[in-house]
């Protein structure tokens, strides 16, 4: 019987783990923020990323009176799923939010795309930031982009091989 690759395992921290956070979140800035993680089901919604900083936070622009920040509130324990088809990467964050109402920090965030949810610009007071500090973050990286792994797919089919799986690993950004 062949031996199936294993995908690499490469489990980082500090700074290259938050390098690694940075590389795959600035792929693709969406993800399913969820909250209410004890309740099902899981509330979820898309979001899109403000910035990952030097810390491996994780901002994101949220209207004060949404359910979101109620939810958080109440419970500061949220999961973030990444997902870049198209780079066939992926990543989980499981973290604790706080909000932030600063608005130094809300001018630091701002750019023009956020004007569309607050009209009133930068100095719109509905505005808050919600900060993920991350607990545990795992990924996956196929190390090749989605035509290269189409092309070991049907390589492997015709050899019968398994074509390699990647990269994965948790990332401890603390």
């Amino acid at each position: 019987m062949e031996n199936k690759p294993q995908p690499d395992q490469q489990n980082l921290s500090g700074q290259d783990a938050i390098t690694k956070l940075k590389e795959l979140v600035n792929a693709e800035s969406i993800c399913f923020f969820c909250t209410e993680l004890s309740h099902q089901p899981i509330t979820a919604r898309p979001m899109s990323t403000q910035k990952v900083d030097d810390q491996g936070n994780i901002w994101f622009m949220s209207s004060i009176r949404s359910g979101k920040n109620a939810e958080i509130e109440q419970n500061k324990t949220v999961q973030l799923f990444y997902s870049n088809p198209s780079g066939y990467e992926f990543v989980s964050v499981f973290g604790h939010a706080t909000i932030h109402t600063e608005r130094e920090k809300i001018y630091e965030m701002w750019t023009p795309f956020a004007k569309a949810w607050f009209k009133d610009g930068k100095d719109d007071t509905d505005i808050s930031l919600i900060k993920i500090t991350p607990k545990s973050s795992y990924y996956w990286d196929t190390k090749h982009n989605k035509m290269i792994s189409m092309i070991q797919m049907l390589a492997s089919i015709v050899t019968g091989s398994t074509p390699d799986e990647g990269v994965k690993g948790t990332l401890d950004v603390g």
